[in-house]
């Protein structure tokens, strides 16, 4: 998994694989879905942010069970 924080355009990409991305949904003004051939869910961008999220630079990471 790969996460990016854009300043300059204010976008948060977040990466689950490196497939090609075939395609991808709006389903909610500001996220988009990137989605592989098959369907599968590759990466999540959101748009604006830093007006969506408390502080798009800083990254909290953990893993449970």
């Amino acid at each position: 998994m790969k996460v990016t924080y854009d300043a300059t355009v204010d976008v948060l990409r977040i990466l689950f694989s490196d497939a090609a991305v075939e395609e991808s949904d709006e389903d909610k003004p500001g996220v988009i879905l990137d989605y592989d051939r098959s369907g599968n869910i590759v990466g999540l961008e959101i748009l604006d942010a830093s007006k969506r999220i408390g502080n798009p630079k800083t990254l909290e990471y953990a893993v449970s069970g």
